[in-house]
C-alpha cells in the first residue's frame, strides 16, 4: 500500500484540491488591496478586545480598497452558544462595523467565498488532509484518552516539554498497512500532521505589529482532523485564509507563539503565507499592576455594555483608533468634522505592548461626538436608547416638538454644549424642563453666594415685575439682567466688580444664579435665556413663585 492508497481509503469520497484551487479564484483586485478577516468563535458575547481587532482590520481593508470578511469558527462544537452568530453580527451592526461577505444570519451569507461557517467547509478541509496523507505529510493516529493522559504524565515526570512529537509521536511510524488495517477494524482515529520541525532550529518572522521575532520550529504533530471529522482551527484556518485570499490576518498577540505551527502549515500546503499583525490586549490597571480586560472581572470588556449605557457607537470606534494609532488625536483635532474613514491607519505604529483602558477618555470622546450632533439626531438617539432601557425617558419624550426644543439649546454653536456623554445621561439633563419631573420632589435651591432670602425675594419680584419680557432678544435680555443687578446695588460687570471688589455686594453673574437656581434648582446648566425662551413665561412664573415659597 502507498500513501495514494491509504488517503483514498481513508477519503474516498474528497475531491482533489485542483477542484476548490479553481473554484475559488484569486479576488481581483487593485494592487495593495488589503483583505482582511474577523474570524469569531460563537462562543458568548463580542469582547472589547475583538472589537478592536474588527475596527483595524475593518479600517485596513476599507483605506486599500480590499475587501472585509466574517467568518464564523464553530468547529468546537461544544462550546457554541444558541444564536451565537446573531449576537456577533448584532455587536458589529451596532458599531457600524458591518463585513463585505461572509455570514449575514445563522443560516445566510453574503460573497463568492463561501460557506462562511466552518461547519459547512467539512468536505474542503478532507481533501486539503487527503492531499496531505497522500504526500506524506500526515497520518491517521489512534492514540486513546488514556494513552495520551500516561504520556503526559510520563512527560512531566522527567520534567520534558509536553507534547504529541518525536519519540513520543507512537502512531508516526505505524506502516500503512498497519494503519489501513485498524480503520478496517473500526478503530477509533485522528489525522496527525508530520511535522518536518525541529525545536533546536530557529524560524525567523517579521510581524507587522510585533517587528523582528524568531521561535524554535514547530515539531509537534498537531491533529489536524478530528475524530468527528470536523478539523482543528489550526488546520481550518490556514486552508480558509487561502481560500479566501487573506492578505493580512490581524489577531490577537495570544496567537504569536502559533506563528511557528501556522507558517510551517502554509509551507507544507504549499500556500503563499499571508501577512501576520498581531495585537497587543486592552490592559487595566488592578491593585497597581497592570492586566488584560476580562470577560469575567469586567462589564466594560462586552461590546453590549456600551449599548446599554448608551454610548454612542462612534465615540467607541474613535477611541479604539486612539489608541490604535496615536498621531489619531492630533488629526482629530486638526480634522475635527472629517469621518474617520478618511484617517490612514498604519499597523508599524501600532504599540506592540498593550494600551490601558480608560473609560474617562471614551466618555470625554462621546461628549465630543454627540456635541456635533444636531438636536434631532440626539432626539433619534435618545428615544431609540430609551424605548429599550428607560421607559420614564421614553415616555417624556413622547412630545417631539418640545423635546427638539429642549435638545436645541446651545446646540449649533461655536462652541455647542458637551453635557451628555451617553443616552443614560438624558434624562438627568432634561429633566428639570418637564413640569412632572420638576415638581416630582421637594427642590432644594443652592444660590451659591447671595443666601439672603429676602434678597432673593426680590431679585425673583423685580425680574418679574420690571425686567422680563419674553420677546426680548438675547443682548436686550442680558442688558436688562445687568440693569437689575445696578438697580440692586450689584456691579453691571464682572470685570468692574474684580477690580474693586469692596465697592459692591457682588456682580451680575450671582445675579443671574439666583435666576437659573430658582428657574432649574441647579446652579449649573446650559444657556439661560435659551431655557427661558423654550420654557415660557407662565412656567417662570410658577417656577419663581414655589422658589419664593421655600
Amino acid at each position: 500500500m502507498n500513501y495514494q492508497e491509504l488517503a483514498n481509503f481513508i477519503f474516498p469520497e474528497a475531491k482533489p484540491i485542483s477542484y476548490y484551487e479553481e473554484k475559488y479564484k484569486k479576488r481581483n483586485l487593485p494592487e495593495g488591496a488589503i483583505v482582511t478577516r474577523f474570524a469569531p468563535s460563537p462562543t458568548g458575547f463580542v469582547h472589547l478586545g475583538s472589537l478592536y481587532q474588527v475596527v483595524i482590520a475593518r479600517k485596513m481593508a476599507k483605506q486599500t480598497g480590499g475587501v472585509f470578511f466574517l467568518r464564523v469558527e464553530d468547529t468546537d462544537q461544544k462550546r457554541e452558544v444558541e444564536n451565537g452568530v446573531t449576537g456577533i453580527l448584532a455587536s458589529l451592526k451596532d458599531f457600524g462595523l458591518t463585513p463585505d461577505e461572509g455570514m449575514i444570519s445563522e443560516t445566510q451569507e453574503i460573497g463568492n467565498y463561501g460557506p462562511y461557517k466552518q461547519s459547512l467547509r467539512k468536505d474542503i478541509y478532507q481533501s486539503y488532509a487527503k492531499y496531505l496523507l497522500e504526500q506524506g505529510k500526515a497520518y491517521p493516529c489512534f492514540a486513546t484518552p488514556e494513552e495520551l493522559e500516561e504520556m503526559r504524565q510520563k512527560q512531566e515526570a522527567a520534567k520534558i516539554r509536553p507534547g504529541y512529537y518525536g519519540v513520543w509521536a507512537k502512531y508516526r511510524n505505524l506502516t500503512l498497512e498497519e494503519a489501513a488495517e485498524r480503520i478496517k477494524k473500526g478503530d477509533p482515529y485522528i489525522i496527525r500532521l508530520k511535522s518536518e520541525g525541529r525545536e533546536d532550529r530557529k524560524i525567523k518572522h517579521h510581524d507587522i505589529i510585533k517587528g523582528n521575532v524568531d521561535f524554535p520550529e514547530n515539531d509537534q504533530d498537531i491533529v489536524l482532523i478530528k475524530a468527528d471529522g470536523l478539523p482543528t482551527y489550526h488546520f481550518a484556518h490556514a486552508v480558509d485564509d487561502h481560500l479566501m485570499g487573506t492578505t493580512h490576518v490581524i489577531r490577537g498577540d495570544e496567537w504569536l507563539s502559533s506563528i511557528p505551527l501556522h507558517l510551517q502549515l502554509f509551507q507544507m500546503l504549499g500556500f503563499q503565507t499571508p501577512k501576520y499583525a498581531h495585537i497587543a490586549p486592552i490592559m487595566k490597571e488592578d491593585e497597581g499592576g497592570k492586566r488584560k480586560l476580562s470577560k469575567r472581572k469586567d462589564p466594560e470588556a462586552a461590546v453590549s455594555y456600551y449599548t446599554e449605557i448608551g454610548v454612542p457607537k462612534e465615540a467607541v470606534v474613535e477611541y479604539l483608533l486612539n489608541i490604535a494609532n496615536s498621531n489619531f488625536e492630533t488629526w482629530r483635532k486638526q480634522n475635527p468634522n472629517a469621518s474617520i474613514e478618511e484617517f490612514e491607519l498604519q499597523l508599524n505604529k501600532m504599540s506592540v505592548s498593550g494600551a490601558l483602558f480608560d473609560i474617562v477618555k471614551i466618555l470625554d470622546i462621546a461628549k465630543t461626538v454627540i456635541s456635533k450632533y444636531t438636536a434631532e439626531q440626539i432626539y433619534e438617539e435618545a428615544q431609540n436608547w430609551a424605548k429599550n432601557y428607560d421607559e420614564e425617558l421614553f415616555q417624556l419624550l413622547q412630545d417631539k416638538t418640545y423635546a427638539l426644543k429642549v435638545f436645541g439649546i446651545e446646540r449649533g454653536n461655536v462652541k455647542p454644549r458637551k453635557d451628555i456623554a451617553k443616552w443614560s445621561d438624558v434624562k438627568e439633563n432634561i429633566s428639570y424642563m418637564y413640569e412632572e419631573e420638576f415638581y416630582k420632589e421637594p427642590k432644594q435651591y443652592e444660590y451659591q453666594k447671595i443666601t439672603d432670602k429676602e434678597t432673593i425675594k426680590r431679585i425673583l419680584t423685580l425680574y418679574l415685575e420690571k425686567y422680563y419680557e419674553e420677546k426680548d432678544d438675547k443682548q436686550t435680555w442680558f442688558d436688562k439682567i445687568k440693569d437689575l443687578a445696578e438697580e440692586l446695588g450689584y456691579a453691571r460687570e464682572v470685570k468692574e466688580w474684580k477690580k474693586e471688589p469692596e465697592k459692591w455686594p457682588g456682580h451680575v453673574g450671582d445675579i443671574s444664579t439666583v435666576l437659573r437656581v430658582a428657574l432649574t434648582s441647579r446652579s449649573n446648566t446650559p444657556d439661560l435665556y435659551e431655557i427661558m425662551q423654550v420654557l415660557g413665561k407662565e412656567k417662570i412664573e410658577k417656577r419663581f413663585e414655589k422658589a419664593m415659597e421655600k
